[in-house]
């Protein structure tokens, strides 16, 4: 087990199509070495009333480092007037895990 800088950031969306754009941006830039989509039911609290939505959700592994060019990633091409844009720092794993997020996040390469 190692410590270390990474995180999963999540974001969700009305559409499989909408999550399928945000995680190909984020591959396509190696902002993200892994995006995993997976449908959810959504209950929250929007301009006084109890929401109830269908979503997409996102689990996006990254190097903590790049949060801020990732949630600027997410939100130029996000639907929502208010996404979720949030990241919880991985505390530590597997040493050979976090070298290939290293090396799927390494800027320059193919």
């Amino acid at each position: 087990m190692v410590l270390n800088g990474y995180c999963v950031i999540m974001t969700t969306t009305d559409s499989e199509a909408g999550a399928e754009t945000i995680a190909q941006a984020l591959l396509e830039k190696r902002l993200a070495a892994c995006v995993q989509i997976h449908p959810v039911k959504s209950r929250y609290l929007w301009q006084g009333a109890v929401e109830r939505a269908q979503e997409w959700a996102l689990s996006i592994k990254a190097r903590a480092a790049d949060f801020e060019e990732i949630a600027a990633a997410i939100g130029a091409v996000h639907t929502y007037e208010l996404p979720e844009i949030v990241a919880v720092p991985i505390l530590a794993g597997e040493a050979d895990y976090l070298d290939w997020i290293d090396q799927a996040t390494e800027r320059g390469k193919a």
